[in-house]
Protein backbone atom coordinates (compact mmCIF):
# COMPACT_ATOMS: atom_id res chain seq x y z
CA UNK A 1 0.00 0.00 0.00
CA UNK A 2 1.70 3.69 -1.23
CA UNK A 3 2.27 6.40 1.42
CA UNK A 4 0.81 9.20 -0.50
CA UNK A 5 1.35 12.19 1.86
CA UNK A 6 2.07 13.00 5.45
CA UNK A 7 2.43 15.44 7.65
CA UNK A 8 5.65 17.43 8.07
CA UNK A 9 5.21 16.75 11.95
CA UNK A 10 4.49 13.37 13.80
CA UNK A 11 1.13 12.88 14.21
CA UNK A 12 -0.99 10.98 16.12
CA UNK A 13 -1.13 7.59 14.86
CA UNK A 14 -4.93 7.89 15.00
CA UNK A 15 -8.17 8.43 12.80
CA UNK A 16 -10.56 10.48 14.52
CA UNK A 17 -14.32 10.68 14.02
CA UNK A 18 -16.85 8.34 11.37
CA UNK A 19 -16.14 10.95 8.48
CA UNK A 20 -19.38 10.73 6.60
CA UNK A 21 -20.48 12.04 10.47
CA UNK A 22 -18.36 14.98 10.32
CA UNK A 23 -19.20 15.77 7.09
CA UNK A 24 -23.14 15.75 8.01
CA UNK A 25 -22.65 17.83 11.22
CA UNK A 26 -20.18 20.19 9.23
CA UNK A 27 -23.64 20.34 6.63
CA UNK A 28 -25.61 20.95 9.74
CA UNK A 29 -24.37 25.44 9.12
CA UNK A 30 -20.73 25.22 9.93
CA UNK A 31 -19.00 25.14 6.77
CA UNK A 32 -17.96 28.30 6.88
CA UNK A 33 -15.06 27.11 9.00
CA UNK A 34 -13.75 25.40 5.80
CA UNK A 35 -12.34 29.28 5.19
CA UNK A 36 -9.48 28.32 7.20
CA UNK A 37 -8.64 25.90 4.66
CA UNK A 38 -4.96 25.97 4.78
CA UNK A 39 -4.29 24.41 8.66
CA UNK A 40 -7.48 22.10 8.43
CA UNK A 41 -6.62 20.31 5.15
CA UNK A 42 -2.22 19.88 6.16
CA UNK A 43 -3.72 18.45 9.85
CA UNK A 44 -5.32 15.25 7.36
CA UNK A 45 -3.38 12.66 6.41
CA UNK A 46 -4.32 10.64 3.45
CA UNK A 47 -3.57 7.32 1.55
CA UNK A 48 -4.36 5.76 -1.60
CA UNK A 49 -6.16 3.29 -0.21
CA UNK A 50 -7.97 2.37 -3.88
CA UNK A 51 -4.03 1.73 -5.31
CA UNK A 52 -4.25 -2.21 -5.88
CA UNK A 53 -8.06 -2.59 -6.22
CA UNK A 54 -8.81 -4.37 -9.60
CA UNK A 55 -11.14 -1.91 -11.89
CA UNK A 56 -12.82 -4.78 -13.40
CA UNK A 57 -13.92 -6.27 -10.28
CA UNK A 58 -15.85 -3.64 -8.68
CA UNK A 59 -19.71 -2.53 -8.61
CA UNK A 60 -20.68 -0.08 -11.57
CA UNK A 61 -20.49 3.76 -10.54
CA UNK A 62 -23.42 5.48 -10.91
CA UNK A 63 -24.32 7.39 -14.19
CA UNK A 64 -24.74 10.51 -12.24
CA UNK A 65 -21.25 12.46 -11.19
CA UNK A 66 -20.62 15.26 -8.85
CA UNK A 67 -22.71 16.86 -6.08
CA UNK A 68 -25.93 15.18 -7.16
CA UNK A 69 -24.24 11.45 -7.38
CA UNK A 70 -24.95 9.52 -4.41
CA UNK A 71 -21.52 8.25 -1.87
CA UNK A 72 -20.78 5.57 0.13
CA UNK A 73 -17.47 5.54 2.62
CA UNK A 74 -16.39 2.68 4.22
CA UNK A 75 -15.32 3.88 7.48
CA UNK A 76 -12.97 1.30 9.67
CA UNK A 77 -12.66 2.03 13.44
CA UNK A 78 -10.38 -0.04 16.27
CA UNK A 79 -9.66 0.45 20.04
CA UNK A 80 -6.07 0.01 18.81
CA UNK A 81 -3.91 2.51 17.69
CA UNK A 82 -1.83 0.66 15.19
CA UNK A 83 -4.40 -1.35 13.46
CA UNK A 84 -6.47 2.33 12.72
CA UNK A 85 -3.64 4.35 12.66
CA UNK A 86 -0.71 5.24 10.51
CA UNK A 87 -1.10 3.63 7.71
CA UNK A 88 2.83 2.98 7.38
CA UNK A 89 2.81 1.12 10.71
CA UNK A 90 0.05 -1.72 8.99
CA UNK A 91 1.78 -5.10 8.67
CA UNK A 92 0.35 -8.04 6.56
CA UNK A 93 -1.47 -10.65 10.09
CA UNK A 94 -0.99 -8.13 12.36
CA UNK A 95 -4.01 -6.07 12.54
CA UNK A 96 -7.76 -6.76 12.70
CA UNK A 97 -10.77 -3.95 12.68
CA UNK A 98 -13.10 -3.73 15.30
CA UNK A 99 -15.96 -1.79 13.73
CA UNK A 100 -16.88 -1.93 10.01
CA UNK A 101 -19.15 0.84 8.71
CA UNK A 102 -21.00 1.76 5.50
CA UNK A 103 -22.03 5.45 5.63
CA UNK A 104 -24.50 6.08 2.41
CA UNK A 105 -25.55 9.85 1.86
CA UNK A 106 -28.10 9.61 -0.80
CA UNK A 107 -28.29 11.49 -4.00
CA UNK A 108 -31.03 14.17 -3.19
CA UNK A 109 -28.81 14.99 0.23
CA UNK A 110 -32.14 14.48 2.16
CA UNK A 111 -30.98 11.59 4.26
CA UNK A 112 -28.28 9.06 5.16
CA UNK A 113 -27.34 6.25 6.73
CA UNK A 114 -24.79 4.56 8.78
CA UNK A 115 -24.92 0.71 8.54
CA UNK A 116 -22.58 -1.44 10.88
CA UNK A 117 -21.56 -4.93 9.66
CA UNK A 118 -20.65 -6.95 12.63
CA UNK A 119 -16.66 -7.66 12.72
CA UNK A 120 -17.24 -11.39 13.17
CA UNK A 121 -18.86 -12.08 9.77
CA UNK A 122 -18.39 -15.00 8.32
CA UNK A 123 -18.04 -13.73 4.12
CA UNK A 124 -15.89 -14.15 0.89
CA UNK A 125 -12.83 -12.63 1.16
CA UNK A 126 -11.41 -12.89 -2.76
CA UNK A 127 -8.17 -14.91 -2.79
CA UNK A 128 -8.24 -16.21 1.03
CA UNK A 129 -11.82 -18.45 0.96
CA UNK A 130 -14.48 -17.97 3.66
CA UNK A 131 -13.51 -15.78 7.09
CA UNK A 132 -14.70 -12.96 9.39
CA UNK A 133 -14.95 -10.25 7.70
CA UNK A 134 -12.22 -8.12 9.83
CA UNK A 135 -9.63 -10.68 8.68
CA UNK A 136 -9.91 -8.71 5.10
CA UNK A 137 -7.85 -5.91 6.49
CA UNK A 138 -5.22 -7.96 7.95
CA UNK A 139 -4.77 -9.96 5.00
CA UNK A 140 -4.36 -7.36 2.84
CA UNK A 141 -4.81 -3.90 4.13
CA UNK A 142 -7.64 -1.24 2.85
CA UNK A 143 -7.90 -2.14 -1.06
CA UNK A 144 -8.79 -5.70 0.19
CA UNK A 145 -11.32 -4.85 2.73
CA UNK A 146 -12.31 -2.69 -0.07
CA UNK A 147 -12.69 -5.20 -2.26
CA UNK A 148 -14.36 -7.78 0.45
CA UNK A 149 -17.49 -5.08 0.85
CA UNK A 150 -17.66 -4.18 -2.36
CA UNK A 151 -17.92 -7.94 -3.37
CA UNK A 152 -20.53 -8.55 -0.61
CA UNK A 153 -22.55 -5.71 -0.60
CA UNK A 154 -22.82 -4.69 -4.20
CA UNK A 155 -22.21 -1.42 -3.54
CA UNK A 156 -19.41 0.99 -4.77
CA UNK A 157 -17.26 2.52 -2.64
CA UNK A 158 -16.16 6.10 -3.37
CA UNK A 159 -14.36 7.06 -0.16
CA UNK A 160 -12.42 5.39 2.89
CA UNK A 161 -11.37 6.31 6.20
CA UNK A 162 -9.62 4.55 9.31
CA UNK A 163 -11.09 5.88 12.80
CA UNK A 164 -10.55 4.52 16.01
CA UNK A 165 -12.62 5.35 18.82
CA UNK A 166 -10.25 6.30 21.76
CA UNK A 167 -9.58 9.18 19.40
CA UNK A 168 -13.72 10.33 20.37
CA UNK A 169 -12.49 10.80 23.98
CA UNK A 170 -10.82 13.61 22.73
CA UNK A 171 -13.63 15.03 20.36
CA UNK A 172 -15.81 14.33 23.08
CA UNK A 173 -14.23 16.46 25.57
CA UNK A 174 -13.63 19.58 22.98
CA UNK A 175 -17.85 19.66 23.31
CA UNK A 176 -17.49 19.70 27.35
CA UNK A 177 -18.97 16.13 26.71
CA UNK A 178 -22.18 14.96 25.77
CA UNK A 179 -25.70 13.12 26.57
CA UNK A 180 -26.27 9.56 25.59
CA UNK A 181 -30.14 8.12 26.82
CA UNK A 182 -30.11 5.08 28.55
CA UNK A 183 -32.03 3.24 30.74
CA UNK A 184 -32.79 4.37 34.21
CA UNK A 185 -33.02 2.28 37.38
CA UNK A 186 -36.12 3.04 37.77
CA UNK A 187 -37.54 2.47 34.62
CA UNK A 188 -37.70 4.18 31.43
CA UNK A 189 -35.03 6.06 30.30
CA UNK A 190 -32.62 9.37 31.49
CA UNK A 191 -30.17 10.91 29.18
CA UNK A 192 -26.62 10.76 30.79
CA UNK A 193 -24.01 13.14 30.76
CA UNK A 194 -20.64 11.83 30.01
CA UNK A 195 -17.03 12.48 29.70
CA UNK A 196 -15.23 11.41 26.71
CA UNK A 197 -13.57 8.65 29.20
CA UNK A 198 -16.54 7.83 30.36
CA UNK A 199 -18.55 7.95 26.83
CA UNK A 200 -15.15 5.03 25.51
CA UNK A 201 -15.39 3.30 28.99
CA UNK A 202 -19.72 2.84 28.06
CA UNK A 203 -18.97 2.32 24.13
CA UNK A 204 -16.57 -0.85 24.70
CA UNK A 205 -18.51 -2.63 27.16
CA UNK A 206 -19.64 -5.89 25.61
CA UNK A 207 -19.40 -8.89 28.66
CA UNK A 208 -22.15 -7.44 30.33
CA UNK A 209 -24.75 -7.07 27.45
CA UNK A 210 -27.47 -9.49 26.79
CA UNK A 211 -26.51 -9.01 23.24
CA UNK A 212 -22.76 -9.41 23.19
CA UNK A 213 -20.68 -7.60 20.64
CA UNK A 214 -24.20 -6.40 18.40
CA UNK A 215 -24.57 -4.13 21.64
CA UNK A 216 -21.57 -2.87 21.77
CA UNK A 217 -22.21 -1.98 18.11
CA UNK A 218 -25.22 0.38 19.29
CA UNK A 219 -23.27 1.83 21.64
CA UNK A 220 -20.70 3.13 19.25
CA UNK A 221 -23.43 4.15 17.44
CA UNK A 222 -25.15 5.97 20.24
CA UNK A 223 -22.08 7.55 21.09
CA UNK A 224 -22.01 9.15 17.31
CA UNK A 225 -25.59 9.93 17.53
CA UNK A 226 -24.60 12.46 20.57
CA UNK A 227 -21.78 14.01 19.20
CA UNK A 228 -24.12 14.40 16.25
CA UNK A 229 -26.61 15.93 18.14
CA UNK A 230 -23.96 17.79 20.55
CA UNK A 231 -22.75 19.55 17.66
CA UNK A 232 -25.74 20.57 16.25
CA UNK A 233 -26.96 22.05 19.92
CA UNK A 234 -23.27 24.32 19.87
CA UNK A 235 -22.89 24.65 16.17
CA UNK A 236 -23.27 28.53 17.00
CA UNK A 237 -19.98 28.00 19.41
CA UNK A 238 -17.34 29.59 17.61
CA UNK A 239 -14.51 28.38 19.67
CA UNK A 240 -15.86 25.59 20.55
CA UNK A 241 -16.61 24.37 16.63
CA UNK A 242 -12.94 25.81 15.67
CA UNK A 243 -11.58 23.41 18.54
CA UNK A 244 -13.87 20.37 16.97
CA UNK A 245 -12.91 20.55 13.64
CA UNK A 246 -9.61 20.72 15.00
CA UNK A 247 -9.57 17.95 17.01
CA UNK A 248 -11.42 16.00 14.11
CA UNK A 249 -8.85 16.73 10.75
CA UNK A 250 -5.93 16.66 13.45
CA UNK A 251 -6.35 12.67 13.91
CA UNK A 252 -8.23 11.87 10.16
CA UNK A 253 -7.35 9.70 7.51
CA UNK A 254 -8.98 9.10 4.20
CA UNK A 255 -8.58 8.32 0.86
CA UNK A 256 -6.12 10.40 -1.44
CA UNK A 257 -9.04 10.96 -3.19
CA UNK A 258 -11.28 12.83 -0.65
CA UNK A 259 -9.84 15.86 -1.01
CA UNK A 260 -10.45 18.80 0.69
CA UNK A 261 -12.30 20.45 -2.17
CA UNK A 262 -14.66 17.37 -1.80
CA UNK A 263 -15.21 17.45 1.25
CA UNK A 264 -16.40 20.79 1.42
CA UNK A 265 -18.84 19.87 -1.60
CA UNK A 266 -20.31 17.61 0.14
CA UNK A 267 -20.16 19.66 3.36
CA UNK A 268 -22.31 22.53 1.65
CA UNK A 269 -24.87 19.55 -0.11
CA UNK A 270 -25.65 18.03 3.15
CA UNK A 271 -26.22 21.38 4.98
CA UNK A 272 -30.11 20.32 5.32
CA UNK A 273 -29.60 16.51 6.84
CA UNK A 274 -29.91 16.89 10.70
CA UNK A 275 -29.55 14.03 13.11
CA UNK A 276 -33.83 12.78 12.37
CA UNK A 277 -32.52 12.76 8.80
CA UNK A 278 -29.76 9.62 9.59
CA UNK A 279 -30.33 5.87 9.87
CA UNK A 280 -27.99 4.46 12.58
CA UNK A 281 -28.45 0.57 12.15
CA UNK A 282 -26.96 -2.93 11.86
CA UNK A 283 -26.51 -5.19 8.86
CA UNK A 284 -29.41 -7.53 9.18
CA UNK A 285 -27.59 -11.08 10.68
CA UNK A 286 -29.33 -14.82 11.37
CA UNK A 287 -27.66 -15.14 14.60
CA UNK A 288 -23.99 -16.72 15.69
CA UNK A 289 -22.57 -19.88 14.78
CA UNK A 290 -19.23 -21.90 14.80
CA UNK A 291 -17.18 -22.40 12.09
CA UNK A 292 -15.85 -25.40 10.68
CA UNK A 293 -12.28 -24.32 12.14
CA UNK A 294 -14.44 -23.51 15.77
CA UNK A 295 -14.22 -19.60 15.65
CA UNK A 296 -17.01 -17.75 16.54
CA UNK A 297 -19.15 -16.30 14.12
CA UNK A 298 -21.98 -14.21 13.17
CA UNK A 299 -24.38 -15.07 10.17
CA UNK A 300 -25.75 -12.47 8.13
CA UNK A 301 -29.50 -13.15 6.98
CA UNK A 302 -28.67 -12.84 3.32
CA UNK A 303 -32.43 -13.15 2.38
CA UNK A 304 -32.72 -9.70 3.75
CA UNK A 305 -29.24 -8.25 3.87
CA UNK A 306 -28.65 -8.57 0.08
CA UNK A 307 -32.49 -6.86 -0.71
CA UNK A 308 -30.81 -4.04 1.88
CA UNK A 309 -27.63 -3.55 -0.06
CA UNK A 310 -29.47 -3.33 -3.14
CA UNK A 311 -31.65 -0.81 -2.13
CA UNK A 312 -27.89 1.22 -0.86
CA UNK A 313 -26.58 0.59 -4.42
CA UNK A 314 -29.62 1.92 -6.33
CA UNK A 315 -29.63 4.96 -3.55
CA UNK A 316 -33.34 3.92 -2.46
CA UNK A 317 -32.68 3.34 1.30
CA UNK A 318 -35.36 5.03 2.95
CA UNK A 319 -38.17 3.89 0.38
CA UNK A 320 -36.77 0.14 1.56
CA UNK A 321 -36.89 0.76 5.44
CA UNK A 322 -40.52 2.26 5.02
CA UNK A 323 -41.58 -0.80 3.30
CA UNK A 324 -39.58 -3.09 5.12
CA UNK A 325 -39.42 -2.54 8.61
CA UNK A 326 -39.06 -5.80 9.88
CA UNK A 327 -36.02 -7.70 10.36
CA UNK A 328 -34.57 -4.29 10.34
CA UNK A 329 -32.10 -4.07 13.59
CA UNK A 330 -32.21 0.07 13.43
CA UNK A 331 -30.74 2.21 16.68
CA UNK A 332 -33.44 2.64 19.12
CA UNK A 333 -34.11 5.51 21.04
CA UNK A 334 -32.89 4.27 24.19
CA UNK A 335 -29.42 1.65 24.24
CA UNK A 336 -28.74 -0.99 26.66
Amino acid sequence: MRHVRRSPRSRRSVAAIVVGALLLVVGGGIAAYFGVRTSLDGNMERIDAFADVDPATRPSAPPVKGPTAPMNILVLGSDSRISAGDPTVWEAGAQRTDAIMLVHIAADRQTAAVISIPRDSWVPIPGYGEAKINAAFSFGGPPLMIHTVESLTGVRIDHFALTDFESFTTLTDSLDGVEITVPAAAGGSVRQAMTGEEALLFARERYSLANGDFGRVQRQQAWMRAILAKVSEDRTDLLKMSSFLGAVTNAVTVDEGFTFDTMQDLAISVRNISGDDITFMTAPYAGTDRSADGQSIVVLDRATFDPLMEAVAKDELPSFLEANPDGMDVLPAVVQ
